[in-house]
């Protein structure tokens, strides 16, 4: 957009799964690796894509009202055990293991250009986790990664699921911004949309192994943004666009 101006930005918010972190990665070799101290073996990357495939359907019930809310552990559980019941494989996983599976969400490998894209950000703006994953879950990815984020805004707190424009404001209003000094980094076409249609500035990171080796994830041409970060420079690429 002609009007965007970096130094009209103060807060930086970030996506968190896909953008931020690798979650195909971390969750495929989670999975295995639990699986098979279950004593059965699970293909990581397929049950991951599929896991993940439930997510944004899952939210999507919260959103429209369909149920109360629930935050995205109780979702995560719930897609859970459906998958395990259709893998064929549910008798092999106790509570315990159930709960250690939810759990892999928790901790993921960052982008290898996050911490020091993020560094580079840092000095001039203040960083935001913007992310519909639970305030618990987004403390614990970062505590793990050792990311420099200033704070973690989750939507458990908007009580309400990007896209909507809910946790976007909140994170303006808690940092005490207006929504046009944010600019929302995601690597998700629909995010940046959800952002932009509640009066943020937007920025699309592309991460060309989001969805693992043979995945199709999001490319600049698929999302309208102010700013667009193409191939694998990822949040460093992002800071020398900021001139950071």
């Amino acid at each position: 957009m002609s009007d965007f101006d970096p130094a009209d930005v103060r807060v930086i918010a970030f996506d968190i799964f896909g953008t931020t972190f690798d979650w195909y990665t971390g969750v495929s070799e989670q999975v295995s690796l639990i699986a098979a101290e279950q004593g059965v073996t699970i293909d990581g990357g397929r049950f991951a894509d599929d896991w993940r495939g439930r997510y944004v359907p899952s939210m999507r019930t919260v959103n429209s009202g369909e149920r109360d809310w629930a935050y995205l552990d109780t979702l995560h559980r719930e897609s859970l055990d459906d998958l395990l019941e259709l893998h064929g494989v549910a008798d092999a996983f106790d509570e315990a293991a159930r709960r250690r599976l939810v759990r892999v969400w928790h901790r993921l490998p960052a982008w290898p250009d996050a911490a020091t894209g993020l560094a580079r950000l840092r000095r001039r703006y203040v960083l935001a986790a913007l992310s519909n994953g639970g305030f618990a879950l987004l403390t614990n990815l970062v505590h793990h990664s050792g990311l420099p984020f200033d704070c973690v805004v989750s939507a458990e707190l908007a009580r309400a699921y990007k896209p909507l424009p809910a946790p976007y404001l909140t994170a303006a209003d808690l940092l005490d911004v207006e929504p046009g000094q944010v600019l929302m980094t995601a690597a998700h076409a629909w995010d940046l949309d959800g952002a932009r249609a509640a009066g943020l500035r937007t920025a699309f990171v592309e991460r060309p192994l989001e969805k693992g080796p043979h995945g199709a994830s999001d490319r600049a041409e698929d999302a309208t943004s102010d700013l667009a970060v193409t191939g694998f420079t990822g949040f460093d690429g992002l800071a020398d666009a900021l001139g950071c």
